[in-house]
This record gives C-alpha cells, sequence and structure tokens, in this order.
C-alpha cells in the first residue's frame, strides 16, 4: 500500500489511457490526467519539478504530449538546472528552434 492507504496505480505505456501511470514516473504515484492537469497550469507548484521530470525521463516524442514546446522553452532557465544526463540534449534543441524562428 501507498501513503495514500491504496495500492499505487499500475505503470503503462498507454499514455491516452487518463488512469494509468506513465511508464517513465516508476517513483511517482501521479495519473497521466493528474501529470497533464499539473502541467497544464504553471502556477501549479511543481510545475518545474513535474516539466524537467518529464523532458529527462520520457522519450523525446513523448515530451509533448504533456507540455506545449513554447511552454517549456519560455520556462527553460528554470527547467533546465533539474534536466540532469538529458540537459545537453535539451540545450540543443531549444538553441536549434531559436536559431530557425521556431519559439522565441
Amino acid at each position: 500500500m501507498g501513503p495514500t492507504g491504496r495500492a499505487p496505480r499500475r505503470l503503462g505505456t498507454d499514455l491516452e489511457d487518463p488512469e494509468v501511470r506513465p511508464w517513465f514516473l516508476w517513483d511517482e504515484d501521479l495519473s497521466v490526467r493528474e501529470l497533464r492537469e499539473a502541467l497544464a497550469d504553471e502556477s501549479h507548484p511543481r510545475w518545474v519539478e513535474l516539466a524537467a521530470k518529464v523532458m529527462r525521463e520520457a522519450r523525446d516524442d513523448q515530451v509533448w504530449l504533456f507540455l506545449r514546446p513554447q511552454r517549456a522553452v519560455a520556462r527553460y532557465q528554470d527547467i533546465a538546472p533539474r534536466l540532469g544526463r538529458r540537459r545537453a540534449f535539451w540545450d540543443y534543441l531549444v538553441h536549434a528552434w531559436r536559431r530557425h524562428g521556431f519559439v522565441p
């Protein structure tokens, strides 16, 4: 049992299922729905932490199921220090997007 008194949600790869826990949130009992709700509200107290976790742990093509590129780039200075081993990849991508005018 988890801290809520119930068994943690099952991990899954079906990111269209709102009740599954995304495979990359192996250490946190959040559903796809809860993650999307948290990331839809930039004033959410865990927004930066969760955005960084998605960018660090999810597959590159799955990140955009949860974050809008413009929002991630606008908050990149806050997110970048939490990207760990993936920071070089995201630094490169954000720089390239800006250079080509895809994002401000």
